[in-house]
């Protein structure tokens, strides 16, 4: 999942992108209400964690600008605005969830993920495809009910693939969902992960479609 934070303070801002990297999110940060309308103008992201006090203008300039582009990724407000006149106004702007700082690092990956699931029409907080689950968030995976172990990369790719089972993904496709802007990626880093998860789950887990990308069914 790739992630657009949203966030001037530069402590604040360093935290969220160092917490949710451990969670295998690719984050991209945007300090400023200009740089966050050029990350979605050339970028394609999966949910937005927004601040709106922003030292360029209102961070509901973004939102709304981005609902009038008929563009509907997850937005999760972060502020210090806890009036509820600010919190109805962030919902009717288009926000998906309102979180009031300071929070606990734990329950925003909880909202992220139940935006994560709302977006994608599953009520189900595991995935399932064939005798392969995978629980984002205690990040388990079992083979015929039995725990398999998966390196950090490994996980995320069987991750990317479990949400679209049966549809396939290009290498690139994939790359951009698990690495960000100042994130350097080798040629063969997709191929190395997709045999380390073949090694543990099984040759025909994870398919490739040559020339195409990867899939699983």
């Amino acid at each position: 999942m790739r992630i657009l934070v949203v966030e001037d303070d530069p402590i604040l801002g360093d935290g969220l992108v160092q917490g949710l990297t451990l969670d295998s999110y690719a984050l991209d940060w945007a300090k400023t209400k200009s740089d966050a309308q050029i990350a979605l103008t050339t970028n394609q992201y999966d949910l937005m964690l927004l601040d709106i006090g922003l030292p360029d203008g209102s961070g509901l300039e973004v939102l709304q600008g981005l609902r009038k582009q008929k563009n509907d990724i997850p937005v999760l407000i972060l502020t210090a605005y806890d009036e509820l006149s600010d919190k109805i106004k962030g919902l009717d702007s288009g926000a998906d969830d309102y979180l009031v700082k300071p929070f606990d690092l734990d329950e925003l990956r909880a909202r992220i993920r139940a935006l994560s699931r709302r977006a994608k029409g599953s009520a189900s907080p595991v995935f399932q495809v064939g005798n392969i689950t995978l629980d984002p968030s205690t990040h388990k995976v079992t083979l015929a009910d039995e725990p398999v172990k998966l390196g950090p990369k490994e996980f995320a790719i069987l991750r990317v693939l479990m949400e679209k089972p049966g549809h396939i993904l290009s290498k690139a496709q994939i790359e951009d969902k698990l690495y960000g802007w100042d994130m350097e990626v080798e040629s063969n880093t997709i191929e190395v992960h997709v045999h380390g998860i073949r090694k543990k789950l099984g040759k025909t887990a994870v398919k490739t479609i040559r020339h195409v990308g990867y899939l699983v069914e």
